[in-house]
């Protein structure tokens, strides 16, 4: 019986500490844009440059070699 003169304390002391967590974390906005970080990651923002494509050069077409070993 003497535990519970100590249990209520103990929890009522936790109960007062896990409601100033919470006040402190809506405060310091920790609650304002729940669905940023879940809608950023389908985003699809690369700001890297778009890579520069050029044409191979004519004395490498493989399909013109292809042809000419189709017709021996």
């Amino acid at each position: 019986m003497e535990v519970i003169y100590g249990l209520i304390p103990g929890m009522l002391v936790l109960g007062l500490v896990a409601v100033a967590v919470l006040f402190w974390a809506v405060r310091s906005g920790q609650f304002d844009d729940l669905e940023g970080d879940a809608q950023r990651i389908l985003m699809d923002d690369d700001d890297r440059p778009e890579a520069k494509t050029t044409a191979p050069p004519e004395g490498n077409d493989k399909s013109a070699g292809a042809e000419t070993e189709e017709n021996p």
